[in-house]
Formats: C-alpha cells, structure tokens, sequence
C-alpha cells in the first residue's frame, strides 16, 4: 500500500518465530531483534500477527515482560509478527462492494459503564450474557492478560467498582469479534473518505472488501494528510458480530448480502 501512495503507519516491521527464522536461513529479526526495534520506537508499541482475523494476538505492550509475553502468544498464530508505533484516533471500518460504500462504522474497545455498586467483573458478565442474548459469537475471556494489564495500568482490577457513568475500557483494540461496540457512521462519512476506500479496494483487485481506518479527527470532514492511516486491507470482512449489535445494523447487513448476491448476478 505504501508504494501505491496510501498513508500507512511509517515506523512498522516484521519478525519471525524461532522456527521461521531457521527455516529461511536468517539469524536476525528474531524475538531479540524485535526488542531492540520495539526499545528504539519506544515503548508503547502495538504488537501483532502478520495475519489473522478479529484482533487475536493484537495488543499494545508497554514495557519488556509484556513484550515478549504478546511477541510468543502472536507466533503461536502465525509464524511472523508485526511491530509498529500506535496511531491515535478512532477506528473505522469502511465496507465496499465494487464502486460504492455500502457499510461504516466506528469500533469502540471493549467497555463497561459503572453503576457505582457491580464490580467490573460482574458488569461484564452481565456484558457477555448481552451477548448470548443478542446471539452475537463473542467470548469475554476474563483471564486475558490484556485485561488485567489494561486495568492495572488504569489502577484498577476486575474486583474494582467504578463509579456511576464512569466508563472503564479493558482492551485497546476495537475489534467487535473481540467485545467491541459498533457505531454507524454510513450517512456520514466524507466522500473523499469514500472514494479512498474505493480506489484501494480496486488497487487490491477486490470486489468486496473492508477497509479498517484510524482517523485523528472527524470522518465526516475531509481527510487531512498526517491525520489518518490504513490500517488493514480485509478481502473477507465478517460482519456477523456487527450484525448483532443492533436491528438497524443486521438490516444494514442483510441488505448488503443481497446487494452482494445480484452484483455475482451481473
């Protein structure tokens, strides 16, 4: 995407598993390697498999134990991993069939919303039995470490009781398959947001594909050079858990299957 001229996070690179790294016959760009980019970049740093689906093994480390406990869980899921510095901004997906956006939304992290007496374990139980309600697939694992480190560094544990309104966020990445909400910003967004989309989605010679934004700003202006990033090109965007956060949203969806369906028709 860079060489095509997209805006893409500058400070990023790739490393490779123990057992990758001999097979192709390199000794560098190994875990140690990837410390010494991470310790250069300066912590923190986001972490993550080279590919993958629905934010496993994504997380944001900030120092040298949450490096190399992210860096081993990543290669368990690929044999590659990405280190790159954060961009900061709201998370969208932008979702287009052939010349047309048909599905945006903003992804928001895994959240719970205090009501001054339920601890925050209890509040996401209560978020997960939602789930199962709404039939949406997600699984809140309350031993993820990205939890407890994401509490901890907010001074808090899954035993703490937030106060009434106060929203406590337990994961960095927006993923939904991950327990992150959905907000619809179709009607919204800007047409140069629209016609990027587009255009990279036919750069990628794809019909059908989700294109995931960070924008440090409002998605319904026009894009400002420094201010956005293309996080990730997704040839099969699931929206399923998108599906379910909302009857409006599963409308959205079905709509789109058909659209989907009479574009193969063509």
């Amino acid at each position: 995407m860079r060489r095509l001229g997209y805006p893409i996070v500058s400070d990023s690179k790739t490393f490779f598993s123990k057992e990758w790294a001999q097979a192709i016959g390199t000794s560098r760009r190994t875990i140690d390697d990837a410390y010494v980019y991470a310790k250069r970049l300066g912590f923190p740093i986001v972490v993550k498999p080279n590919s993958g689906s629905q934010g496993s093994g994504v997380a944001i480390v900030h120092n040298r134990r949450e490096f190399y406990r992210t860096m081993r869980a990543a290669f368990k899921l690929d044999r590659v991993a990405l280190v790159q510095r954060p961009v900061h901004g709201q998370d969208y997906r932008l979702v287009v069939l052939d010349d047309e956006v048909i599905s945006a939304y903003e992804r928001i992290p895994l959240n719970i919303v205090g009501d001054g007496k339920t601890s925050i374990q209890r509040l996401l139980q209560m978020k997960q039995h939602q789930f199962i309600a709404a039939k949406r697939g997600t699984r809140i694992k309350m031993n993820d470490p990205r939890i407890a480190e994401k509490l901890k560094r907010q001074g808090l544990t899954l035993h703490s009781v937030p106060s009434l309104h106060e929203r406590v966020f337990l994961l960095d990445n927006a993923n939904l398959s991950s327990g992150g909400d959905a907000v619809d910003v179709t009607a919204s967004v800007n047409i140069a947001f629209r016609e990027l989309a587009v255009q990279l989605t036919s750069d990628m010679n794809l019909r059908l594909c989700g294109v995931d934004l960070m924008v440090d700003g409002d998605i319904g202006e026009p894009p400002i050079p420094g201010k956005y990033w293309v996080l990730e090109v997704n040839a099969a965007p699931g929206l399923d858990h998108y599906a379910k956060t909302g009857k409006a949203q599963g409308k959205i969806v079905e709509e789109l299957y058909l659209k989907v369906l009479r574009s193969l028709d063509r």
